[in-house]
């Protein structure tokens, strides 16, 4: 393995890959399209593409994600990766730490400290008087009214505990939040010169080692390479420090009642969301995708040996036009399934299949930990993607990344799975390991796509979904799927069923399985 690739490679190796450990953790997410208005006096109108989904995804896994055409599994994916922008909701990922990133937005967490422990409170306290508003309510109008306001404080609160808590932990319960701002302004300071310097240093290293860089300009390399090895260690310094000042702080704060409660909250996962163009750039090393299109995909005037190499060279991993380039992306191609001589050749030379193979080593090599693999056999002939998908489990089992695998064929999906979500118009409805949702589909909708799957083994005709998908501009009151459910019930029509672990890792929305029945 090439040292040139040591920061991103050697973090692979490294890693022991745990299957309890969350990658991406997606809460309430919210992504809606825009409807063109007729007249400017037309209220807006949205797509609602997806309508508040929380997912958890572990390191190392595959989750696959099924549902008809049009109900958001591609949104979501590409909303995860943060390639379409958020509505609402939060996604955390936890391939690299807060820390290691020193995003801007942590800086603004720190100045607003202050202002956010006291609305803190202050939006407690009006949560208080909303709840007994709430309680108070006689008719359907004002408790309708009151909930609106509960929840709009509510979500203020929650806010709060994603930002502000899960950067500081139990520092906010110091009575010097001044002093706490400051030094943790300083330890992230510190900490992004430490993420910079490393940075340049690399980059600099890489143009040393070059093949073609001049030895009349190597000396000059090498002073500067000199220069911020001494820099780290001042920065390395002055953290360390702060270091020291932060857990002497934490330690007369142990004595407080909800130091535990704090702490256990705060979090080092970063929130994506947030991040500026620059810094969700520098994370698209670790997050990739393989598009359903593997034509459309790939710049028809590149060749596949410069589609590879195109973000190692951007990324700084290689100097362009150099052998170990040449000879990491001959590597990559052949755990691809392609052969050297292809290397030269452009993308309307190749067949469907083939094309997607160069899709799929373009994403690999970066060595990401996370792939979403959007519809990525569907265009394939059935003896092909049996081909890619095998592959796909092999450079997972080498590599240990996590997928989110979208489709729409169930086979294809029990087969790479390590557990099944189900979509139906922006929602999901369930989720569940692989093999207990084949065997026991907990909601109607994915009882009805099972049993739509061909098989030897059912007696009589397949039984089909009757009606058709609803507007996702105007979607059904309540559960979605009441409009097509053969178990519907009054309650399914106007109340939105909750999301609840009806059994150990199996969630659901539905009122079938309302919480005083799984008691």
């Amino acid at each position: 393995m090439d040292k040139r690739l040591d920061v991103s490679i050697q973090r692979r190796e490294c890693v022991v890959v745990e299957k309890n450990r969350p990658l991406i953790r997606v809460k309430n997410l919210k992504k809606y399209f825009p409807v063109k208005k007729t007249t400017f006096f037309e209220e807006q109108q949205y797509v609602k593409a997806n309508d508040g989904i929380t997912l958890e995804i572990f390191d190392g896994e595959t989750v696959g994600l099924v549902g008809e055409s049009g109900c958001g599994k591609s949104t979501l994916g590409r909303t995860i990766l943060q390639l379409y922008e958020q509505s609402d909701g939060a996604t955390f990922y936890y391939g690299r730490s807060l820390e290691d990133l020193a995003p801007k937005y942590v800086f603004t967490t720190i100045k607003n400290l202050e202002k956010d422990v006291a609305n803190l409170e202050s939006n407690r306290e009006e949560r208080r008087k909303c709840r007994a508003r709430l309680d108070e309510a006689t008719n359907e109008k004002d408790k309708k009214r009151a909930q609106a306001a509960f929840d709009k404080v509510d979500k203020k609160i929650d806010e709060y505990f994603d930002t502000t808590i899960k950067i500081f932990g139990a520092l906010v319960l110091s009575d010097d939040l001044k002093g706490v701002a400051k030094l943790m302004h300083d330890w992230y300071t510190s900490r992004g010169k430490i993420i910079r310097t490393n940075r340049d240093l690399n980059l600099l290293k890489l143009r040393y080692e070059a093949e073609t860089t001049a030895e009349k300009h190597k000396p000059k390399i090498a002073n500067k390479i000199a220069s911020l090895e001494k820099n780290l260690e001042t920065y390395q310094a002055s953290l360390n420090e702060v270091d020291g000042k932060i857990a002497l702080v934490k330690e007369n704060l142990k004595s407080n009642e909800k130091f535990e409660r704090y702490e256990a909250r705060r979090d080092t996962g970063i929130d994506l969301a947030r991040l500026t163009y620059e810094e969700m750039r520098l994370l698209r090393t670790d997050l990739q995708i393989i598009f359903q299109d593997p034509y459309s995909s790939l710049n028809p005037r590149m060749t596949i040996g410069q589609l590879i190499g195109e973000a190692l060279v951007t990324h700084g991993y290689f100097h362009a036009g150099t052998k170990q380039l040449n000879d990491y992306i001959l590597e990559v191609m052949d755990k691809s399934g392609l052969q050297d001589y292809m290397i030269h050749r452009y993308p309307h030379e190749f067949s469907g299949g083939q094309r997607q193979r160069v899709g799929i080593a373009r994403a690999l090599a970066l060595r990401p930990k996370f792939i979403v693999a959007d519809e990525a056999v569907s265009a394939l002939d059935v003896s092909i993607q049996s081909q890619v998908i095998n592959l796909l489990k092999d450079l997972q089992d080498q590599e240990g990344f996590s997928f989110l695998f979208i489709s729409h064929d169930l086979g294809v999906v029990r087969y790479i799975s390590d557990r099944i979500g189900v979509m139906y118009l922006g929602d999901l409805v369930e989720l569940a390991p692989t093999e207990k949702m084949f065997k026991k589909p907990l909601h109607p909708y994915t009882e009805a796509l099972l049993e739509s799957i061909p098989t030897t083994e059912r007696r009589g005709s397949i039984v089909p979904l009757e009606g058709d998908v609803p507007s996702p501009v105007n979607p059904p009151s309540g559960c979605k799927f009441h409009t097509r459910c053969k178990y519907v019930m009054d309650i399914c029509r106007v109340e939105e069923p909750e999301w609840r672990e009806v059994e150990p890792g199996h969630f659901v929305a539905c009122h079938l399985y309302n919480e005083k029945d799984t008691q």
